[in-house]
């Protein structure tokens, strides 16, 4: 994975209903960086995707979600589309912890395991190691009081 001083940072993390949604235009260099018909391999290497999970890391959660859409939606079935899905869908469960909101967490938070489950035994995915994620998803129910354990639906 190349590395990340070419990522430019959002000015600010986006929370709804907390402070000003950003302009549309802020995302299309990650949007056109992902081409339709480009392999695992190739999005690993797009603005989008090395953007993807550092904006997580950095606690920018609805950009990571802007971002990594259009990976998830290049990706044929398989582990890897299981993948982008698992990190948008914790991006998407440390948002709602970001606005306390804790079921939606909970939920989110299973949803995000559940992809990575359906990964296999793998170590990384696109260059993000599985258990960096899976820490993750662990340290956000954390602090959203919940188990580890999975909801019961």
């Amino acid at each position: 994975m190349k590395r990340p001083e070419d990522i430019p940072f959002p000015p600010h993390a986006y929370v709804p209903g907390r402070n000003e949604r950003h302009d549309e235009s802020l995302f299309e260099a990650f949007h056109a960086s992902v081409q339709p018909g480009m392999s695992p391999e190739e999005l690993e290497q797009t603005l989008a995707w090395r953007a993807g999970w550092l904006f997580v890391r950095h606690g920018y959660f609805w950009e990571a979600h802007e971002v990594l859409e259009p990976v998830w939606m290049t990706l044929e079935d398989g582990p890897e589309r299981q993948f982008v899905q698992g990190v948008i869908q914790t991006a998407n469960a440390a948002l709602k912890l970001e606005m306390d909101r804790p079921n939606a967490v909970r939920r989110l938070c299973d949803i995000a395991d559940g992809h990575l489950d359906a990964c296999g035994e793998v170590g990384a995915i696109m260059g993000v190691p599985l258990s960096e994620v899976r820490r993750f998803i662990k340290e956000t129910r954390g602090k959203a009081n919940l188990s580890d354990g999975k909801c019961a639906l």
